[in-house]
């Protein structure tokens, strides 16, 4: 967390996830990438096609419009002392903000979200996606305003496929970086069953060899994944819910369809998510 990318468009819900990025900054004395993408018609930006040089002064008009609004949000108060890099791009969002994590080897992205209504603005759409599916660093998703990110409590929902053990240590290095007490969880239902028996055993197998010191192994049933991660992690009063993605490949077949996605809009706690 030494590297942070945080993308804005400068609504609330972004400058929420900046204020998180800015305690995790100051927890593990790290550097924020501050990054505004102008999604701009081609014509405005590219000097080679039709009318793009009469309306090049319309883009860095608005190149000037995001520096101003950067430097009154940089002079915040919660970011004094944080080294701040503010970036203003031409591009498309996602794929401005898969070329600069790259670019400055930052090893978390936190961004923001509006919640049920899905993420908006800088992340319209697929846009949301695919950060969330295809980013090989962990993405922290941020809906509402917290004064203090200090998580106790960490549920990571897993369905024990060995070959996706690698994920189980992100989140074990994820849950140590942040000193909280991880909650391994399995989501039995009706169309996937296991016995308890069965269940234990699986999440027994899934963190065998792994170096454990504040854990729980939990079975939770329910209706869906989904329901089942949710009404989990507010059961237990949880900070932070972890999930895995698959890439391109699609999510990991435990989240079947679109629940990874469904987890990061719906889920009033934030969301953390790692790549398969």
């Amino acid at each position: 967390m030494k590297r942070i990318l945080v993308p804005t468009d400068f609504s609330a819900q972004a400058e929420n996830a900046l204020k998180v990025a800015a305690q995790l900054a100051n927890r593990f004395n790290g550097e924020i990438f501050l990054l505004h993408m102008l999604e701009l018609p081609l014509q405005l930006i590219d000097p080679v096609s039709g009318s793009g040089t009469q309306n090049l002064p319309e883009a860095l008009f608005f190149m000037k419009l995001a520096k101003k609004r950067f430097k009154k949000l940089i002079d915040k108060p919660y970011l004094k002392g944080i080294k701040i890099h503010d970036i203003v791009e031409f591009h498309q969002a996602f794929d401005g903000i898969m070329e600069v994590s790259k670019e400055h080897n930052c090893n978390l992205i936190v961004m923001g979200s509006h919640g049920t209504s899905g993420i908006k603005e800088v992340f319209i759409g697929s846009n949301t996606e695919k950060v969330v599916r295809n980013s090989t660093i962990p993405v922290l998703v941020i809906k509402n305003e917290h004064e203090e990110f200090d998580i106790n409590c960490f549920v990571f929902a897993t369905d024990c496929d060995l070959e996706h053990k690698h994920t189980l240590n992100k989140a074990i290095q994820f849950a140590n970086k942040i000193d909280a007490h991880l909650h391994l969880l399995y989501v039995n239902t009706a169309n996937n069953f296991k016995t308890t028996e069965e269940a234990n055993q699986c999440l027994e197998d899934f963190v065998k060899g792994e170096d454990l010191n504040h854990h729980t192994l939990n079975i939770y049933n329910d209706v869906t994944v989904e329901k089942g991660v949710l009404n989990f992690a507010k059961s237990i009063n949880a900070g932070l819910i972890g999930i895995s993605t698959h890439g391109r490949k699609g999510l990991a077949h435990f989240f079947n369809g679109s629940i990874s996605e469904d987890l990061v809009n719906h889920a009033n706690r934030p969301v953390v998510t790692f790549k398969i």
